[in-house]
């Protein structure tokens, strides 16, 4: 439980902890892809080789190899939501929590990206929580809870 943890506690802990996949990518304009992607490690003051490699390593696996020095806006939508996977990725969470990670995204993309999480967070052995409006992505989802009129329903 987080909430006993003093205030000042509470970013070190998400940092070590928690790994977000918001709405919206975003990424730091100013940033390329790699740049996106060792910040986490370097702000938790890790090792900034190993860090590379790691980012590395994960851009290839998610098939961003050939963007990794490329910004932002360089990006399709698909291309950012990876790298937002990516990036929540890198200080190798126990959670990830994802909010709508499909909201800017078509049908087939929404998917891909879903599919590449699921397979991110079943390879490493972890958990993650995803809310979404996205009917298309449920049955890729372990587990389905709705909230209807205020009240929590298993699916």
């Amino acid at each position: 439980m987080i909430t006993p943890l003093p205030g000042a506690t509470r970013p070190a802990f998400r940092l070590a902890h928690l790994g977000f996949v918001l709405q919206s990518s975003n990424l730091i304009p100013y940033l390329t892809v790699r740049e996106q992607l060792t910040l986490i490690p370097h702000l938790a003051r890790r090792d900034a080789r190993a860090a590379t490699q790691q980012a590395d390593a994960l851009l290839a696996r998610l098939g961003l190899s050939d963007r990794a020095d490329h910004h932002p806006d360089a990006l399709s939508g698909g291309q950012r939501q990876r790298v937002a996977i990516a990036r929540a990725l890198m200080n190798d969470p126990q959670l990830i929590l994802a909010d709508e990670p499909t909201a800017s995204l078509d049908g087939p993309r929404g998917r891909e990206v879903v599919k590449m999480l699921a397979r991110e967070v079943h390879g490493r052995g972890r958990a993650a929580v995803m809310v979404t409006h996205d009917e298309r992505v449920l049955n890729l989802c372990d587990r389905t809870v709705h909230i209807i009129d205020g009240q929590v329903h298993e699916a």
